[in-house]
């Protein structure tokens, strides 16, 4: 919960914008400012107070314990023209939280943890817990010394600028030892526990089970990822509450679907019981992976809960990004984050181009040239499979003529994939011409590169006879400049000669040029590559300058002043 503590009008008015925008996170906080803070700063896990600095400052000071388990504050101005991020800035979320309130506001996020200064990721925010010398490791990659890498298994981790070797480490392992005093321990929830009880098991039994078989097997309890089990014991108490104090979820599986996985320890206890001769082991395996202690039962006689343990393999992830049309603020927040998640970044070099201020120090970049888009799409999906965060860039909407097709294509479920939609150049030339996809429409690309003109035909006369607004991509080129005067002749059989077309030009870039014309007075000559030409319907009217397709076909027949 965040907790939101205003002194005056103007805070208040602001504040109550991240309330009204935010319900489900937020709670305002009335009264003195001071008692405000207090009760947030013990209620909630993160603060937003709309106060000067200072105190903001000397309200908190005497309330700071631990960074740790501290809430994160940000700080608002009276103007509403920074979001200040104060306290707690990765530990409590407040850098992140800063960013949200500045783009809900319209505010300039200030975020002065050094890592965030400088586009590091730190090592505290790569999502993996982590142990030892932190802050030290830390400080040597700000210095630009020397940090290795040491990963005993493979895991996708954000860009980090990481050396062969160094007097530095960094160590990616699940097993249970102790950092060095220049080392930090990056801890991968690689561990799964299957586990078995009968019903009315103590919490205090299976829990110390799990405990105890960690520690002698060597492993970490901070890697767990999760406790498995079978579907009927979902809501046994002691594997319930085990897991809550894990802090772990609790995954369930159907009895015949453990009955199918090959087990080194069966038993008729469990068959008899639940419907499958293994829960601990079967459950544990059923995720994939390699065992790593086989079925152990607990101490109490009679024993009322049985384990086992299993180390799953890091899962690369592959983000197939989508761009938007090129203009710096249609990129969604989502797709900036994917950037800076990512370790390998694979694109068309010129789209490379257009974000390679966002690149964090530490990605590796994949780029090529226009006409590469399947060896692209292989080396994304290959490098996903070496175990990296990969981000496979396109422009507009990675679905749409881009890259996501070609990628998951060559995907299987050997990997973790994100889709991350953008504004696509339809759209992008739709809000330049007005509303000219107000009803029904579909998008056409004329290039037949890919794809024999005897289909493309085909579909520009569907459209054509169903009255669908049509956007026409890739219209012509140097070598493609007849499929355009073509399309057009197919919708002018259907279509009157004044029917509105807009054509735009590199939408959403400095560069942008827009005409609103009609089927009949269409230059094809004047069309390009960078350029969306938009056929509007019988419906679609010529404005006040714009291009309009009402969303339904009544105002056509309704009296002239009704419209």
């Amino acid at each position: 919960m965040i907790g939101l503590i205003s002194a005056t009008a103007a805070g208040a008015a602001a504040r109550d914008r991240l309330a009204a925008a935010w319900p489900e996170r937020t709670r305002v906080y009335e009264g003195p400012a001071g008692e405000a803070v207090r009760a947030a700063f013990a209620e909630c896990d993160r603060l937003v107070c709309f106060l000067a600095t200072g105190a903001t400052v000397r309200l908190l000071a005497p309330l700071l314990g631990d960074k740790a388990a501290d809430p994160g504050v940000v700080c608002v101005d009276e103007g509403g023209r920074f979001a200040v991020s104060l306290v707690g800035g990765h530990g409590g979320g407040a850098n992140e939280l800063a960013y949200e309130v500045a783009q809900l506001l319209g505010s300039e996020p200030v975020v002065t943890t050094a890592t965030d200064a400088v586009g590091l990721a730190g090592l505290d925010t790569l999502g993996l817990p982590a142990e030892g010398a932190v802050a030290a490791v830390s400080r040597a990659l700000l210095d630009g010394e020397p940090v290795a890498l040491e990963a005993e298994s493979a895991w996708p981790l954000p860009p980090v600028p990481f050396a062969g070797q160094g007097a530095y480490t960094v160590r990616l392992t699940d097993r249970a030892v102790q950092p060095g005093p220049r080392e930090v321990l990056l801890r991968p929830p690689s561990l799964v526990v299957g586990v078995g009880a009968s019903r009315g098991a103590p919490v205090e039994e299976v829990l110390g089970l799990i405990e105890e078989t960690l520690r002698e097997a060597g492993l970490s309890v901070r890697s767990v990822a999760e406790l498995a089990t079978v579907d009927a014991k979902s809501e046994e108490p002691g594997i319930v509450a085990a897991a809550g104090r894990l802090g772990v979820p609790l995954v369930t599986y159907p009895a015949d679907e453990l009955a199918a996985v090959a087990v080194p320890n069966p038993s008729d206890a469990p068959l008899a019981a639940v419907g499958t001769p293994s829960v601990a082991e079967a459950a544990a395996l059923r995720t994939g992976g390699e065992l790593l202690v086989p079925k152990r039962k607990s101490a109490a006689s009679p024993a009322m809960a049985t384990c086992a343990v299993v180390r799953r393999p890091g899962r690369g992830r592959l983000a197939v990004v989508g761009l938007g049309p090129g203009a710096r603020d249609l990129l969604t927040p989502r797709a900036a984050a994917e950037l800076r998640r990512a370790s390998v970044l694979v694109g068309l070099d010129q789209y490379v181009d257009q974000i390679r201020d966002l690149i964090r120090p530490g990605t590796r970049v994949l780029e090529s040239g226009l006409g590469a888009e399947e060896e692209r799409a292989r080396t994304a999906v290959a490098e996903a499979r070496k175990g990296h965060a990969v981000a496979l860039i396109g422009s507009g909407d990675a679905g749409v003529y881009a890259m996501a097709s070609p990628a998951l294509a060559e995907a299987s479920d050997d990997i973790d994939v994100v889709g991350v939609p953008g504004v696509t150049a339809a759209l992008a030339a739709g809000a330049v011409l007005g509303a000219p996809l107000g009803h029904d429409h579909v998008s056409i690309s004329l290039s037949d590169l890919h794809t024999p003109w005897e289909v493309i035909e085909r579909r520009v006369r569907a459209a054509a006879e169903a009255d669908i607004v049509v956007t026409f991509y890739n219209p012509r080129s140097r070598g493609r400049d007849w499929q355009l005067p073509k399309a057009l002749a197919v919708l002018s059989g259907h279509r009157e000669p004044e029917t509105p077309v807009g054509v735009v030009r590199n939408a959403s870039r400095p560069d942008e040029s827009a005409r609103l014309t009609t089927l009949a007075g269409l230059d094809p000559a004047t069309v390009d590559m960078m350029t969306v030409v938009t056929v509007g319907n019988t419906a679609t009217r010529n404005i006040a300058g714009r291009m309009v397709t009402p969303r339904g076909y009544r105002w056509q027949h309704a009296p002239e002043g009704a419209r």
